[in-house]
């Protein structure tokens, strides 16, 4: 699915999104990774939601968002309460669901110019 015609100017946005990889812009990911508008973390070390746990909270907080989006694969999977609490206990707000929606809504956040990380879970290669 091809998400944008236009070339948004000032971020970094996904392109695509496949059941194996994100592209953005122009180079496409298939390992896990956390995005920012201002720059992607690639080789995030997460293969499925349920192993998320408070560990990997720090990671997505020095980037520093108001909003994280969480991409779960082709499906939206809700990851274990101490990753999401997490987040609560620092005033962040933490949205969950699938690949595809995730692309959408965190294009949609940073052309706003709201500060959201959006994490993505590929399936491992």
């Amino acid at each position: 699915m091809d998400l944008l015609l236009d070339r948004p100017e000032g971020y970094l946005f996904v392109r695509r999104v496949s059941a194996r990889s994100v592209t953005l812009i122009d180079r496409e990911l298939q390992d896990s990774f956390l995005l920012a508008p201002d720059r992607a973390i690639e080789h995030w070390p997460v293969a499925a939601a349920n192993s998320l746990d408070a560990s990997h909270v720090d990671a997505v907080l020095a980037l520093q968002p108001e909003l994280v989006v969480l991409g779960t694969g082709e499906r939206q999977v809700f990851p274990p309460a101490a990753f999401m609490a997490g987040f609560l206990r620092k005033g962040v707000g933490i949205e969950v669901m699938d690949n595809a929606a995730a692309a959408r809504t965190y294009n949609l956040l940073a052309g706003e110019g709201r500060r959201v990380v959006a994490g993505f879970i590929l399936p491992e290669s």
